[in-house]
């Protein structure tokens, strides 16, 4: 199954190569440059060292904002799940928040706050914040009530109950959270550094959109597309390895 997604995948990305030439051959450079200029971009990116300085401040400003949201999402998704109450006053709240454009946290966060880097971790926290505590809210509840009772009655300790019964129960929900947002925040981390930033991937863009170099504004989605995938990659494993002990269904039942 593996072997098969590998070569189907490669079948397609060799495939958009292939259409990306053939229409770089008919249309100008700066609207279809050819893949040779854009592997060129790519090389200058990795190898000269202040622009790898700009790749690295996006990919800081990324985990500390997702960090920050999970820290906070993860706290106020337990005490969801541990009070009814606090549950039905929260989840208008964080419902609001999801429906907040990324766009209108750039505006507000421009209006509220100077810093341009505690700008760009306060939008990452609000547009990333909603998915991690619903993920774990809804682990929470979805642990067994037949398990919760056989461990209440052994009288464990609040720490014990935590890494226990709640950890491994909402662990599934956190690494699924991190997988969405990784694709989310990418999308948002570029639009917050368009304001104000002087590095990192959104100003590098702004560079190329003013310069009319396609080339080089396609060479940096790479880059972040490559941190995506590499960063997605790296939870994956992660939940292999920390989920080896759940039973694997069968695909296609």
């Amino acid at each position: 199954m593996k072997l098969r997604f590998r070569k189907e995948a490669s079948i397609s990305a060799i495939g958009l190569i292939v259409v990306w030439q053939v229409a770089a051959q008919f249309l100008p450079p700066f609207l279809f440059p050819s893949v040779t200029s854009i592997l060129e971009q790519m090389v200058d990116i990795f190898t000269d060292s202040a622009m790898v300085t700009d790749a690295l401040a996006t990919v800081v400003r990324i985990l500390l904002g997702m960090l920050g949201a999970f820290v906070i999402g993860s706290f106020i998704g337990i005490i969801m799940g541990m009070s009814e109450k606090i549950q039905r006053y929260m989840h208008p709240l964080l419902a609001f928040d999801q429906g907040i454009p990324s766009l209108s946290w750039v505006v507000f966060s421009v209006i509220w706050f100077r810093s341009t880097e505690f700008r760009i971790w306060f939008i990452i926290v609000m547009t990333t914040l909603p998915a991690f505590t619903f993920q774990i809210y809804d682990s929470y509840c979805a642990m067994s009530k037949d398990l919760v009772e056989m461990s209440l009655s052994f009288r464990p300790s609040r720490w014990n109950k935590f890494r226990t019964l709640v950890m491994p129960s909402i662990l599934p929900g956190i690494l699924t959270a991190w997988k969405i947002n990784l694709g989310n925040v990418a999308r948002v981390v570029v639009v917050a550094e368009l304001v104000g930033a002087s590095t990192g991937i959104g100003f590098e863009l702004l560079q190329r959109q003013q310069l009319f170099d396609m080339a080089g504004a396609i060479a940096w989605t790479l880059v972040l597309v490559l941190f995506v995938v590499v960063s997605q990659a790296i939870v994956t494993l992660a939940e292999r390895y920390l989920l080896r002990y759940r039973p694997r269904s069968e695909r296609g039942l």
